[in-house]
């Protein structure tokens, strides 16, 4: 049944499923414009593993961003927030080879991301972020804890949460409505399909709405 929806939801479109968001669960699921694919900007799909960061001023690694890198399941999508300071990295070359080994998905970061040349030159992992900057974390940030609720893009994602990524941005859909948020989205792609046919056949957009009372 995993397997199963998560393939679905590789083949929808984050707006689709964004619009599903509004319509099913009735709250947005998408995250602002800031976040970005910065490396490796393919389409992703997974389950939310988290970490949340917090300003500090030690010189302290982010162990508990190790720990969840080896430890979440295969396929996870790393979550990782420090408030949306955009001018520290908190992701490197060295945490992506960690994600890689370990068979996740994707990274979406509420903060920077640095090494961009070395992952995209190394991997195909999909990095997405809120900036490309210099700045270690160590000594500005501390990892506070994992798997708990964080803000990234404006949105609380929760652990288990289902993540998709693609060009329009990243949805986050919860696991009580993701059926449904799939089943919406899969006919609203395969309406707006003979809508786009049939604009093209009678070259007028008026005519595709009159006929199929959407747009």
């Amino acid at each position: 049944m995993e397997d199963e929806i998560i393939a679905r939801l590789r083949k929808l479109a984050v707006a689709t499923l964004s619009d599903g968001c509004d319509q099913i669960a009735g709250r947005r699921g998408f995250m602002d414009s800031g976040i970005q694919g910065r490396v490796n900007a393919r389409k992703f799909a997974g389950r939310a593993a988290t970490v949340l960061e917090v300003p500090c001023t030690e010189r302290l690694k982010p162990e508990l961003a190790f720990d969840l890198i080896d430890a979440a399941p295969r396929g996870s999508v790393i979550v990782i927030s420090n408030g949306g300071n955009a001018d520290v990295a908190i992701w490197g070359e060295l945490m992506n080879a960690g994600a890689v080994a370990n068979g996740h998905e994707a990274v979406v970061l509420e903060g920077g991301v640095r090494d961009v040349e070395l992952i995209r030159s190394q991997t195909d992992f999909p990095v997405f972020a809120r900036s490309v900057v210099a700045a270690s974390s160590i000594g500005r940030m501390m990892t506070l804890a994992r798997d708990v609720p964080v803000q990234a893009g404006g949105v609380v994602v929760n652990p288990g949460d289902y993540i998709v990524g693609d060009a329009d941005g990243v949805v986050v859909i919860p696991p009580e409505h993701v059926q449904a948020i799939a089943t919406f989205a899969e006919e609203a792609e395969a309406v707006e399909a003979e809508m786009a046919a049939y604009i093209r056949e009678k070259a007028s957009m008026r005519a595709a709405i009159d006929k199929f009372g959407r747009a």
